[in-house]
């Protein structure tokens, strides 16, 4: 296996399940589904079913996301996707900075491949995918920990550490807070 780690559009589902998908398949899992379609489509879905719209958004141009791979396994996923297309367009909690922008919502590194830079890499592999789709600008909602500690299940939005150190800035704060911390919005030009 080549241990070169690469970034790609999330085009091939079973990729996308090795990462975020459920160890049993009857389970409800989030599978990066909860900002990404509506409300009550997300709350409807169970199960297979869950899986069956992932594998739908995976089809579709753009794709939900990208994943980094460590030759050729799946090793992390990012959500990436105009925010116009996610509930971020309706979110009373993250204000509307700029008409276009795309939001950047879920990281997310797979058991035994962490503290191997697939984060950083995952950061920078959807910015340039979605610069390469025409983005004026891409959002990221990380909390704001400073030095804290930030609960692995709600690690998911990032750190404003490590959004900063890909280049994004501080733009606005927000009113929604997640495992005690409060999100910002941060932005990437």
């Amino acid at each position: 296996m080549n241990d070169r780690l690469t970034v790609r559009p999330a085009t091939v589902f079973k990729d996308v399940a090795a990462v975020l998908g459920p160890k049993n398949p009857q389970s409800s899992v989030c599978f990066c589904l909860s900002y990404r379609i509506g409300s009550k489509e997300n709350q409807a879905l169970k199960g297979p079913e869950r899986g069956e719209r992932v594998r739908e958004l995976c089809a579709q141009t753009p794709p939900p996301g990208v994943l980094a791979y460590l030759g050729d396994v799946s090793v992390g996923w990012a959500a990436i996707h105009p925010r116009a297309d996610t509930s971020f367009a309706r979110n009373r909690k993250i204000p509307h900075l700029e008409d276009g922008a795309w939001s950047l919502w879920c990281l997310r590194v797979r058991a035994g491949y962490r503290k191997r830079g697939v984060t950083a890499a995952l950061i920078q592999g959807a910015v340039e995918h979605a610069r390469a789709l025409e983005a004026p600008s891409i959002e990221a909602y990380p909390v704001d920990n400073g030095e804290a500690r930030v609960d692995p299940t709600m690690a998911y939005v990032g750190t404003v550490g490590m959004f900063a150190a890909a280049g994004f800035e501080i733009a606005s704060p927000t009113t929604s807070v997640i495992n005690g911390f409060e999100r910002v919005i941060m932005t990437h030009h």
